[in-house]
């Protein structure tokens, strides 16, 4: 089976991963509401929300390893570099967590929720995070989605420290209603915060200052949820709504992958197994990575 969209092509392989026998249980007994990363060194990392743990394959889908975890739900995973090391951050958004651990699973930091009023009677939730990095001319901002919760996005220094909050009324469709997902583009020489602004149906850009430059999206995104990069040209925004989006580099669509019009208005969905899943359709795509040879996981 085979999906495209505009030049790009892939060949979709629905069976991807092979699990190890002691988890198969719990992870076929719960939903995939997390993120997935693949590292330099070529492994795929993701998170097993039943068991907690973060899983690890090759690029092939052959099982690796796992490390047992405290988090509740790694929602979104993501990577980068210190130095020559890589790490990851995982943003949780049940225990209101977020954390940066070696590959290996030690944590290193632990980022406190924000000092902000808006959570003197309300709950943290994290969704998403990212980090302007310094291998990319950035400062090693880290930047945190309250997606579930307050729809706030945080800014924390490269030590943890928590130093401001935008909350999106700069732009045209107002106050951040479901900021699912968050991404620093490095596409062009001067760096871009993208928010997956969910529920408003549109991605908001912002300088890596929290300065509100623009946003897009609304007449062909319904529900933007979160981005990745394929090499130095192209974007990739997931959907709750069935697809994937492919932008061009001046975040022009190039067209849809594995578009399923109408699932999500089907009796049990999106977590009714039968009949939503379908080869080269997609069902509730939550989650995306690239290797470096440009394949999508």
């Amino acid at each position: 089976m085979h999906v495209s969209a505009g030049h790009q092509h892939y060949l979709w392989q629905g069976e991807w991963g092979e699990f190890p026998e002691s988890e198969v249980h719990s992870i076929r007994a719960t939903h995939s509401h997390h993120g997935v990363v693949v590292t330099e060194r070529g492994e795929v990392m993701t998170f097993h929300k039943g068991n907690p743990s973060v899983l690890v394959f090759d690029t092939n889908g052959n099982f690796k390893r796992l490390w047992r975890s405290d988090l509740s739900n790694a929602h979104d995973l993501a990577l980068a570099k210190d130095g020559d090391t890589e790490y990851l951050w995982l943003a949780d958004n049940e225990s209101g967590r977020v954390i940066k651990t070696t590959l290996d699973g030690e944590t290193v930091m632990s980022l406190d929720r924000p000092d902000h009023p808006a959570y003197a009677d309300a709950d943290y939730k994290p969704t998403s995070v990212t980090v302007n990095q310094s291998r990319f001319g950035g400062n090693d901002d880290v930047w945190v989605t309250d997606g579930y919760g307050e729809s706030l996005i945080h800014r924390y220094d490269r030590k943890g420290s928590y130093l401001s909050t935008i909350d999106g009324q700069a732009g045209a469709a107002g106050r951040f209603n479901g900021p699912h997902g968050i991404w620093v583009d490095n596409r062009l020489p001067e760096p871009r915060l993208y928010v997956a602004d969910r529920t408003s149906a549109r991605v908001q850009v912002y300088d890596l200052d929290g300065n509100y430059q623009r946003e897009f999206g609304s007449d062909y995104m319904d529900s933007p949820s979160g981005f990745i990069n394929v090499g130095d040209q192209l974007m990739i925004v997931e959907h709750r709504g069935a697809r994937i989006t492919v932008l061009d580099a001046d975040d022009k669509l190039v067209g849809y992958l594995g578009e399923n019009a109408g699932v999500n208005n089907t009796e049990g969905w999106p977590n009714n197994e039968r009949g939503l899943h379908l080869p080269g359709k997609f069902n509730s795509p939550h989650g995306m990575a690239a290797d470096a040879d440009g394949h999508l996981y």
